[in-house]
């Protein structure tokens, strides 16, 4: 065997071996599957009134206050499920995002060590040129990381 022959194959047995080892260790540390069918689409509750469980710990819960004064700030308070989502290494909140209608208006980025919540409040100034028809749109989305992309809204006035 000559030498560029036996270092080709060297080199593509060590990358089997790393991604044999790398797929081993994920199984390790990650043992819950994900739902793939969760990362086609966002996920909105079917039934606001009848939450699943897998909704009632991920679908955003957005507390504002019903109508604003177009140029003062106000604060916008995000929690991520009703019941509080679990934070830990297989299983974590990766981001929140507020969007006012169309236009992101903030983000929180997550880390999966378990130390927080998955809890964000922001602070929010509505221009008047922003609500002509007097009424905006809040979105909240959030991403797990075995769930994929969850979405809340809500509708607040907006006065002035």
């Amino acid at each position: 065997m000559d030498r560029r022959t036996f270092l080709k194959t060297a080199a593509l047995g060590a990358m089997a071996a790393g991604i044999t080892r790398e797929a081993a260790a994920a199984g390790r540390y990650y043992p819950v599957k994900a739902d793939q069918s969760l990362f086609e689409t966002i996920n909105r509750a079917k039934d606001p009134a009848k939450k699943s469980p897998l909704e009632q710990k991920h679908v955003p819960v957005i507390t504002a206050p019903k109508a604003v004064k177009a140029g003062e700030p106000f604060t916008v308070e995000v929690a991520v499920g009703e019941v509080v989502h679990p934070m830990g290494p297989t299983h974590w909140i990766q981001f929140i995002e507020l969007n006012v209608g169309n236009e992101p208006a903030g983000r929180v980025d997550m880390q999966p060590r378990g130390f927080l919540s998955p809890k964000a409040t922001f602070t929010v100034t509505i221009p008047k040129e922003a609500a002509p028809e007097g009424k905006i749109t809040l979105v909240v989305n959030e991403r797990c990381n075995l769930h994929g992309y969850w979405e809340g809204s809500i509708d607040i006035a907006v006065t002035g």
